[in-house]
């Protein structure tokens, strides 16, 4: 309106904030200084953190571009219909990625479900409702094995079953009337013997799309994977390529990735959950444009690099080695690997992560475990911060013991060699587990059985402190234990460690 406010310049222009006549602190946005911390996280007792562990989804993963925020700020004030978005969308975003089709999606994972759905039911409203109810359905997808990983759950949520192939030889027998289609990890074809081209010639003459897990990867045009005769590839936007954190794309073929949206939200089938909004859709466009827009790749490697430099240079005098790594693989830009001797530094990669973290700035970091190394990743860091993270780790450093200290144990308070039946509580849900330990002096080792899986223990035994810890494979993800208790009244109790699933208490007794 002429004269007036004007809905669309103000979002043009840097927003409601700019448009009112805000600064950013009165708008409520995160500050940009390294190492601050922002209101919209303290205010309700959550504390952010310099983020040293790149594009992992736990720590938020890559920081979106400012124009996927601005792009989401104004696609939040329309409505539009979704079915018509998307069809705009994915004609628009396809060409610039060497694709036929794509859509987005809320993640790489669910890209991985939603392709799989595609690939069982097509877009046959009776098969899409049946799901996951296999029976009638084609229900196998083989995956060669060195493709195993934790994500391939997001292809057997749809409720078919993983069919192993070990070899080019062995992958014309995997084939059967019921097979859905085959699902590849892109980062795990160089390290093993079945290539693309293996499965493509035996996919091709019976018509089953070949789906390619390519979450961290670079979506480049010509697209490495459909080039070479995938159907459908899925990758991350909240990686590198910087879209919204909850954002992903599958690309591929016109008729399975429509396939693949139909089966998704807004749609009343299994992906109904797995919703991806306007604003969402709309911060993948903008990141596109971005990318695809000769986008300057190699000066963000050669910032990285800067920033891994200044910290590997800052700790080398007081006796911490650095070595730098470049792009490759599922970490797309450089990393650099931080090592100390313990004979020097009596702190281990553990103990200097839970440092990093109750320290100002606070840091998170890969530094865990019992090693004496650990590798920093800089595409979460913001500037300035390199330089607080090597501060932070100098001050560590020089703070910690001067050598190892060799553990000092006690005589065992009870032979518990054999067998021991274990009880686990979740909080909900219980499971019963089995040990058999094998004692030398205070080292423990053996068997822990749990109830689809089993695994070799080690530990040890220090007057009535009993700890040990085991870990195996279910389908592909491996599932680890960490038990730590005491021996009292012939009984043992305690807390075990899941890994990413927290805690749980556990109670044993002998027989």
């Amino acid at each position: 309106m002429a004269g007036g406010f004007n809905r669309r310049d103000a979002l043009r222009t840097g927003g409601w904030a700019a448009a009112l006549g805000l600064t950013a602190e009165q708008a409520g946005a995160a500050p940009a200084k390294a190492g601050s911390d922002s209101s919209v996280y303290t205010r309700i007792g959550a504390r952010p953190f310099i983020n040293c562990t790149a594009t992992y989804t736990i720590n938020g993963g890559a920081l979106s571009r400012p124009e996927v925020k601005r792009a989401m700020e104004e696609a939040s004030y329309w409505p539009v219909n979704l079915d018509e978005l998307m069809e705009k969308v994915g004609a628009y975003i396809a060409p610039k990625l060497g694709a036929e089709a794509a859509i987005v999606t809320n993640g790489a994972a669910a890209a991985l479900t939603l392709a799989t759905c595609g690939c069982v039911a097509g877009r046959d409203p009776e098969k899409m409702q049946q799901i996951p109810n296999m029976d009638g359905l084609k229900n196998e997808v083989i995956v060669p094995r060195q493709s195993r990983n934790a994500y391939d759950h997001a292809v057997r949520t749809v409720g078919v079953k993983m069919v192993e192939v070990d070899s080019p030889a062995n992958l014309d027998r995997a084939f059967g009337p019921r097979t859905a289609m085959i699902m590849m990890l892109g980062t795990g074809e160089p390290g093993g013997p079945i290539k693309l081209e293996n499965l493509v010639a035996a996919a091709a003459p019976r018509n089953v799309p070949i789906l390619v897990d390519a979450a961290a990867e670079l979506a480049l045009n010509p697209n490495p994977y459909l080039k070479r005769g995938a159907s459908l590839v899925a990758y991350s936007g909240g990686k590198i390529l910087r879209a919204p954190q909850p954002s992903g794309l599958l690309l591929g073929k016109k008729t399975l990735v429509a396939a693949a949206w139909a089966n998704a939200s807004p749609h009343h089938a299994y992906g109904r959950a797995l919703k991806v909004g306007k604003e969402e859709i709309m911060g993948m466009v903008a990141a596109i444009d971005v990318w695809t827009n000769n986008y300057n790749l190699q000066a963000d490697y050669d910032k990285w690099r800067g920033w891994l430099k200044e910290i590997g240079e800052t700790l080398a005098p007081i006796g911490v080695k650095y070595k730098m790594t470049e792009p490759a693989g599922a970490s797309p830009f450089p990393t650099v690997n931080l090592e100390w001797d313990p004979k020097r530094y009596g702190i281990t990669a553990g103990e200097v992560g839970r440092e990093l973290l109750a320290g100002t700035p606070r840091v998170m970091s890969h530094a865990e475990g019992g090693g004496f190394q650990f590798r920093i990743r800089p595409v979460a860091m913001k500037e300035g911060e390199a330089k607080l993270v090597a501060g932070r780790l100098t001050a560590i450093f020089k703070s910690a013991e001067k050598g190892v200290l060799e553990p000092s144990f006690a005589a065992p308070a009870q032979d518990i060699a054999g067998g021991w039946r274990v009880e686990i509580e979740f909080e909900p849900g219980s499971t019963t587990h089995t040990v058999d330990f094998h004692v030398a002096g205070n080292k423990l080792s053996g068997k822990h059985r749990g109830r689809v899986g089993s695994g070799e223990l080690k530990g040890s035994i220090s007057g009535a402190h009993v700890g040990f810890s085991s870990s195996w494979r279910y389908e592909g993800q491996t599932l680890h234990y960490d038990f730590k208790g005491r021996l009292e009244g012939g009984a043992m109790s305690g807390e075990v460690e899941l890994g990413e699933y927290g805690t749980a208490k556990w109670k044993a007794v002998k027989g």
